[in-house]
């Protein structure tokens, strides 16, 4: 009998099932693509926006000279954010004076977009300035006229921060990949789990109620299955609900019952 229960009820392999999700998240796993690092032994690039020529010159001179390579100059904002976009250089130098649009709201776009770090370049010095600039993402800024003792190492700054802060993005990133897996995951589990559970009472309340049958009305065990099969079937009512009304209509009477008789 027990051979015959076995195998006509479906089994849940629990390890089995555990392991499948292993595998899945295993499969699924990707990290963030990483941003493409330059060689350490290739030349920082830059894109150099100043609207006025001799400075313009003047400062892609002074880069070249100290190994930076300038891949592109813009003589205005517009043209600058285009170069900056095209060319994905590792810093911008940007002017804060500059014809179309102000150098503040093109370093603005530039750090929306997380393209490159932007370092001012300005003859003012006021507190109110350099508010704005940071404000609109600019990593540093240096004052007019450019020495190199001063502008070098503020480029350097600011592509170390940059790329500081690039880390902890794609960190934070991998953090929220990993938890929304994790959840995913973990909801999926318990909606297996209460599936599992819900199968689990209904076929303890159709072996009862199976049981039954074969006490009170002469069923054979496959003969009583089958009934309870069959008229959940027919009569569209779920096993668990049939099983209920047999029981309640066959079973032992409660404790409560069996006293007042």
């Amino acid at each position: 009998m027990a051979a015959r229960k076995k195998s006509e009820e479906p089994s849940i392999n629990i390890d089995e099932v555990l392991t499948d999700e292993e595998l899945k998240a295993v499969a699924n796993e990707s990290e963030p693509a990483e941003r493409k690092a330059k060689p350490e032994d290739g030349p920082r690039t830059v894109v150099v926006a100043e609207d006025e020529a001799v400075n313009r010159m003047d400062l892609v001179a002074m880069l070249e000279d100290n190994g930076y390579e300038v891949v592109g100059q813009a003589a205005n904002s517009e043209e600058a954010v285009e170069l900056t976009r095209k060319y994905r250089p590792d810093v911008v130098c940007m002017d804060v004076k500059m014809p179309r649009m102000d150098g503040i709201t093109a370093a603005g776009i530039i750090c929306d977009e997380n393209i490159a770090p932007v370092v001012m370049l300005t003859a003012f010095s006021q507190t109110d300035l350099v508010k704005k600039a940071t404000g609109a993402g600019a990593m540093a800024y240096v004052t007019k006229p450019y020495e190199e003792s001063k502008l070098l190492p503020t480029l350097e700054v600011a592509m170390g921060r940059f790329a500081e802060i690039n880390d902890l993005l794609d960190s934070v990133e991998r953090s929220e990949r990993k938890l929304k897996e994790t959840t995913d995951q973990l909801k999926e589990t318990e909606e297996k789990l209460k599936k599992a559970e819900d199968t689990l009472e209904e076929r303890k309340l159709v072996d009862r109620a199976k049981g039954l049958l074969m006490d009170k009305a002469d069923f054979s065990e496959q003969g009583a299955f089958r009934w309870i099969q069959k008229t959940s079937m027919d009569q569209r009512i779920p096993k668990k609900r049939l099983a209920q009304a047999i029981i309640a209509k066959y079973g032992d009477p409660k404790p409560s019952d069996s006293g007042e008789r």
